[in-house]
């Protein structure tokens, strides 16, 4: 039975982290227990390679939720990262820190805006836009706006036309307003997580990682967790903590399949209640968008990447210099804006991409090419929704799918948004710099429907943008979430929850940057409770 201090659970943005700092002293054995396999998939570190890595089982979940009232009754694929990296190997590389305002509301003791600032600028290397580098942190963090496609320029010279801030970072001081992404690659290749944090740890001798391994349920001594039990039968036993970091859906899983959860849905599977916590599995939070696509007068990267031969001078071009079109993200421009009425803080989140993709006929995305003729994509995602869904296991099995249920648009805030970011759409696209390039729409788009035809296409063709958050939240209470504010689980000892499941509430942007933070901020709360 292999004994370790630390035992994590879930090798993917936050697990690594710890890894890595957890070891770093030398002073105690780390495992890191991961479902899935290597990250070497040439797609993965390919940063356009998400496109390919979207729908592959062999490193992918590909996760489907339940039949969804808000989203005309379908069930939406749920794409997430099942190898080492977790979703940071498979995502679209964006990098966003967050608003100042998402942290405020987290209003939990520690996880104030300075101390999360604090975090970023430990955990980033930043490299601008004429390749000079700022900050010293594992995890590199690139500014391409100079490697952009040219379409660029008339987005941001829409967003003046609207009298819309432009942001030179929406990781600097001045993060709202339109804006090129910044993306975690590092000398054009993706830098994900296990890149970054997992690799230096693995040259460690105290550190150990088990990878292809399902963890069946976690082992007890009273009610201090002490281990788990693999899917194969092998038991490990941890002297210090269990740490569970297998995102917002793996973490409910393995914390129901131990008895940790809605007492009720528990003994329907059989399952003896140890904890009864119905918000273990509740709160879930995500990003819901919607892609407008329109032909363009001005070639785009369709130009450039649909035929086989433009596939092919692009790879010569990354072979040789590590840079062109498949060293970059296709998530190229966006923003943080105000498209509600009044002045509250940025409510809307864009998208600008230089290229149009085909979609399966069931919206599953199972294969992204781009169009065989000139395109881009305008999209928007309401930055924080307020319906909230739930997680569940469907059986006791480690192996049975799990129970999503997103309750998408739940309420009329969330509608509302809806209607003002598609009407925000409209108007950029109505001004002089993107009217001078495009040719015709694909498909609907705001200037065509009316307010209940915007909300009937959004539930037809909206979706996640594959952001969940919240099912074990950080809270002051177990009647309120599943770990207190050192991410400690209520109600037992010895085990915490350290990975996006445990974000009180949803960030305005992208999930990623806020889980390595939460993940580096949680080895400090962990290392000093150790004293």
């Amino acid at each position: 039975m292999p004994d370790y201090d630390f035992i994590i659970i879930g090798a993917g943005s936050a697990g690594c982290v710890l890894a890595d700092r957890l070891s770093r002293s030398g002073k105690y054995q780390v495992a890191i227990v991961e479902a899935g396999g290597s990250d070497s998939h040439p797609y993965i570190k390919l940063p356009i390679g998400y496109g390919r890595t979207f729908f592959n089982p062999k490193i992918n979940w590909k996760f489907t939720a339940q039949p969804d009232a808000g989203l005309a009754g379908r069930a939406a694929y749920w794409p997430r990262g099942k190898v080492l990296g977790g979703s940071s190997s498979i995502n679209a590389l964006v990098y966003c820190r967050g608003l100042k305002h998402d942290f405020e509301d987290w209003a939990m003791p520690g996880w104030d805006w300075p101390a999360i600032q604090t975090a970023y600028r430990e955990i980033e290397t930043r490299i601008a836009p004429d390749g000079t580098q700022s900050g010293t942190g594992p995890l590199h963090v690139t500014n391409v706006a100079r490697r952009a496609h040219p379409i660029k320029e008339n987005y941001l010279a829409a967003g003046r036309a609207l009298g819309l801030p432009i942001s030179d970072s929406f990781n600097g001081d001045a993060p709202e307003g339109l804006g090129l992404y910044e993306i975690t690659t590092k000398s054009g290749m993706r830098h994900s997580a296990a890149a970054a944090f997992l690799r230096p740890a693995l040259k460690r001798p105290n550190v150990t990682l088990i990878k292809n391994q399902l963890v069946d349920t976690l082992t007890f001594t009273g009610a201090r967790a002490n281990g788990l039990k693999l899917a194969s039968g092998q038991t490990l036993t941890a002297r210090r903590e269990v740490i569970l970091s297998a995102g917002a859906i793996g973490s409910v899983q393995i914390l129901q399949r131990a008895g940790i959860g809605p007492g009720a849905t528990l003994q329907k599977l059989g399952i003896q209640t140890r904890i009864d916590n119905s918000n273990v599995g509740g709160n879930l939070q995500d990003h819901l968008g919607i892609n407008y696509y329109y032909k363009s007068t001005v070639p785009t990267l369709n130009n450039r990447l649909a035929p086989w031969w433009g596939k092919a001078l692009c790879g010569v071009q990354y072979l040789a210099t590590r840079g062109g079109p498949l060293s970059l993200s296709v998530n190229q421009c966006g923003g943080f804006v105000r498209a509600m009425p009044g002045s509250g803080p940025a409510d809307t989140q864009l998208y600008f991409n230089p290229a149009t993709y085909t979609t399966a006929p069931d919206g599953r995305r199972e294969i992204i090419n781009p169009d065989p003729f000139a395109g881009f994509l305008i999209s928007f995602q309401p930055c924080r929704p307020q319906s909230r869904g739930r997680v569940d296991i469907s059986a006791p099995a480690p192996e049975a799918p799990p129970l999503i249920n997103p309750n998408s648009l739940a309420t009329d805030h969330d509608r509302a948004e809806v209607l003002a970011g598609a009407r925000l759409v409209q108007r950029l696209m109505a001004t002089a710099p993107l009217q001078a390039i495009t040719k015709a729409p694909l498909g609907p788009t705001p200037d065509q429907l009316d307010d209940a035809a915007i909300l009937a296409d959004f539930a037809q063709r909206g979706g996640t943008v594959f952001h969940p958050v919240a099912t074990c939240r950080m809270a002051a209470n177990a009647e309120t979430g599943v770990t207190d504010a050192r991410l400690r689980l209520f109600g037992a000892t010895g085990l915490r929850v350290v990975d996006a499941s445990s974000m009180p509430n949803l960030t305005s942007g992208n999930t990623n940057a806020p889980t390595i933070m939460l993940a580096w901020r949680a080895a400090d709360l962990i290392l000093a409770d150790q004293a």
